[in-house]
């Protein structure tokens, strides 16, 4: 029997174990960032150990580095959790994309952009949205602190080798539909849970027509749905993203691997959902989990249990709403979900020539440096600012409240975003996950519309 794109790189990547138990797993890159790794350098400290590979280990500064005015940090905790960062990765001879530099971004963000995220490799990140760079075919997920010391100190990890679930998609996706709709739809329908105990493989002739941004938007959240690991067969959309980074010199002697990397005719699936684009709607989240959303067109559901009852209440909203009759507030166009330059290009088509309405403050944060630069040169920062939207400096900024900008208590935020738990953007905000191209037509309108009607 054939194996799938996972089972392949699992196995080349087994030490020791025999399957079915846990397995030593070797780790190929291992990307850090200032809150999950402290008390990891402490630990090597304490043992009087040594960082086993700094030549696979990155740093960069994301979570907690303020938008506006980034080297005057008044967090004391955020000052701290950085500046020991970059000590640690002085310390311990990390490459640091440090505050400013033309690297630093979040860290889903620059694993790719510089060529560092390649298929075939395992990675790993203290951050559950690591599975991202399994978009290139790796095996990418998310690790604990006390996992973060165990692959600073021997550079492997036990882990035990999850199920195979196959997620095929086809169809051609409608005009104003975006990969974001796909996951969000898919959590939607199957629950925060239906990926648990399985590595998702996203495969079927829609996967294979979208860029790698999208293709990395997908993979984000396949964590929302229960899994560790959300992956994708690499090809010469994948091979063309990669050739020419900085990281990437080996390029021309693994072409033919990573050519190699894909589920074979005959792979066992453990399971299998199938899925047609074609008629699928932009999708709006009313709840407090990733799972409590619907199609624009499509009243909110009825209460059937008492989470339901609780998210109904924190949101302040009702059942038989639409997403027309949210009062929002604010809108956030960022995170490592969707905050590419694909992202905002998208997005400035519907801002360009037009106001933010007058009730609604917007901003705009760059995944990366590389992203804000890139889209300073084209004139994406002009169309923002003139139509009322803030620039920001790169960062996770909003996506969660471990930094400046946050949502007001009560206040409702259309953000492009992976998560909308209670608090997630700042006490009391009530967060609604949608595309890109949905969050600016919302800022300019002052409330969801239906962006199929406003992209032609």
């Amino acid at each position: 029997m054939g194996q799938t794109l996972f089972d392949k790189v699992w196995d080349k990547h087994v030490l020791t174990g025999k399957e079915g138990e846990p397995q030593l797993l070797y780790i190929d890159l291992h990307l850090i960032h200032e809150v999950t790794s402290p008390q990891a350098f402490e630990g090597l400290r304490l043992q009087n150990r040594k960082l086993r590979r700094p030549d696979l280990t990155f740093a960069t500064l994301d979570h907690n580095v303020p938008t506006i005015d980034i080297f005057n940090i008044k967090d004391e905790i955020a000052n701290k959790q950085i500046t020991t960062l970059q000590k640690n990765a002085k310390d311990f001879s990390v490459h640091i994309f440090d505050m400013g530099s033309d690297e630093q971004g979040i860290v889903h963000m620059v694993g790719p952009e510089t060529g560092l995220t390649q298929p075939g490799k395992t990675i790993v990140c203290g951050d559950s949205h690591t599975a991202t760079h399994g978009a290139f075919g790796a095996i990418a997920f998310g690790i604990g602190t006390s996992e973060v010391e165990h692959v600073f100190a021997t550079q492997t990890l036990w882990q035990t080798k999850p199920k195979n679930l196959k997620i095929d998609i086809n169809g051609t996706l409608p005009p104003g539909v975006y990969a974001k709709d796909i996951i969000l739809y898919l959590i939607s329908k199957y629950g925060v849970d239906f990926g648990t105990g399985y590595a998702l493989e996203f495969t079927g002739e829609t996967i294979k027509s979208l860029s790698m941004e999208a293709r990395m938007t997908i993979c984000n959240m396949a964590i929302e749905g229960g899994a560790k690991y959300g992956l994708m067969q690499p090809d010469d959309i994948t091979f063309e993203y990669v050739k020419g980074r900085q990281y990437a010199q080996n390029f021309e002697t693994s072409i033919d691997e990573w050519r190699t990397l894909y589920s074979d005719d005959d792979a066992h699936f453990d399971k299998v959902i199938e899925l047609d684009v074609s008629n699928l709607e932009p999708q709006v989240t009313w709840g407090t989990n990733p799972e409590m959303g619907v199609g624009f067109d499509t009243p909110f559901p009825e209460i059937k249990n008492i989470n339901d009852e609780r998210a109904y209440q924190y949101m302040g909203l009702s059942p038989g709403q639409k997403a027309e009759d949210i009062d929002l507030g604010y809108v956030f166009l960022g995170s490592c979900t969707n905050a590419r330059l694909s992202d905002l290009v998208e997005a400035s088509k519907i801002v360009k020539g037009n106001q933010v309405h007058p009730k609604i403050t917007a901003i705009v944060v760059p995944g990366s440096r590389t992203v804000k630069k890139e889209a300073e040169a084209m004139g994406l920062d002009k169309i923002f600012k003139e139509a009322g939207f803030e620039w920001r400096e790169p960062g996770c900024s909003m996506c969660l409240g471990m930094n400046p900008d946050q949502v007001p208590e009560g206040v409702h935020c259309a953000s492009t975003s992976n998560r909308n738990f209670e608090s997630r953007q700042g006490k009391g905000a009530r967060t609604h996950l949608v595309s890109p191209a949905m969050a600016a037509a919302a800022a300019i309108n002052g409330k969801f519309v239906d962006v199929r009607k406003v992209v032609v």
